[in-house]
């Protein structure tokens, strides 16, 4: 992977916010991983030229986080988080800091309309194949310390108590009638949707740690390919159905086995509240499907330049590795089409 080419984006982005413009995630620490990581580093600087313009400073700290319950899900001190998170990684191997945080953020995984657990799913994965150094360690602290500072239940949520399947599970999400205003307020009427209760925790929970890959893996395949028959109705939002499994699946090898299960409840709260809030109650006619190798897929969602295309293109291209399944690569061209 071009290493120097990461690591140099990572200094010109972490002069930045983890937000924008209120309320905008800024995506470009997640689309450069992906870039590099697929062989397309040449383009991110120039890509990075033309995205800095749109983004806010880092926030200041004001004081420290001293009782760090009170302080979660508080965007206004979204600058102490980050000052937190570079201390605790400065002091504690990342490992460390990620197993004390993870089972902490996991119940607030819908944080920056889950994009907390997907950047911290990308600085994860560059650490554990890459290894670590200062720009990736502070990556990552930025990345939890956007997590705290957004952090946000999934109404519903809790451990899995249901018998159903992936493709069960998923074709049993209600949809809310109300498809309007942003995250927040969408998931805000998520409890009153009559069978949204039964949903958020209809999924077989996975007997050990290797049943939790599998479910993730299926997951990920499935939501790949749903995109393909919903992403119609809201193409960005939807893209985080399929992205924000991938996070947590890129994650649990960095965790104790002890945390796989409540990793995948917290993947399925996200994948199916943000399916119930923003996919139609029935499907397109059908995506046209043009099966391409994995890395056209990946080089026409680099030229395309969309981040959201990118982390698909990403995300979609593991799903088929680890299934095999070359159809679910054609939900990155749809995005494409679509965004």
């Amino acid at each position: 992977m071009g290493d120097g080419i990461l690591d140099e984006a990572y200094e010109r982005l972490h002069r930045t916010g983890p937000e924008f413009e209120g309320w905008l995630s800024n995506h470009g620490p997640m689309a450069v991983e992906a870039l590099v990581r697929h062989g397309h580093g040449a383009r991110v600087h120039r890509w990075l030229d033309d995205y800095l313009g749109r983004l806010d400073d880092l926030p200041r700290g004001l004081r420290p986080i001293d009782d760090w319950r009170a302080a979660l899900g508080d965007p206004k001190r979204a600058g102490d988080w980050l000052v937190h998170f570079d201390h605790e990684l400065r002091e504690h191997p990342w490992p460390e800091v990620l197993g004390t945080w993870w089972p902490r953020l996991l119940p607030g995984i819908a944080a920056g309309a889950t994009h907390g657990v997907i950047r911290v799913g990308h600085a994860v994965r560059v650490l554990r194949t890459d290894g670590a150094n200062p720009a990736r360690l502070a990556e990552l602290g930025q990345a939890l310390g956007y997590w705290a500072a957004r952090w946000q239940p999934v109404p519903g949520a809790g451990p899995l108590t249901g018998r159903s399947g992936v493709a069960a599970a998923l074709a049993g999400v209600p949809r809310l009638p109300e498809q309007t205003g942003g995250i927040r307020e969408r998931l805000g009427r998520l409890p009153d949707l009559p069978d949204w209760a039964v949903a958020a925790t209809a999924l077989h929970p996975p007997a050990d740690p290797a049943g939790a890959a599998r479910t993730l893996t299926e997951l990920v395949h499935r939501t790949g390919l749903e995109y393909l028959r919903f992403g119609h109705g809201n193409p960005v939002m939807l893209v985080h159905a399929v992205t924000a499994p991938t996070a947590v699946l890129r994650t649990l090898p960095a965790l104790d086995p002890a945390l796989w299960a409540p990793s995948v409840a917290a993947a399925w709260s996200a994948t199916a509240a943000v399916t119930s809030v923003y996919a139609p109650p029935t499907p397109a006619a059908g995506a046209t499907v043009t099966l391409r190798p994995p890395d056209e897929v990946f080089a026409r969602a680099a030229r395309h330049g969309d981040a959201h295309v990118v982390k698909l293109a990403d995300a979609v291209l593991e799903a088929h590795a680890a299934t095999g399944d070359a159809r679910v690569l054609a939900a990155a061209d749809y995005a494409g089409r679509l965004i």
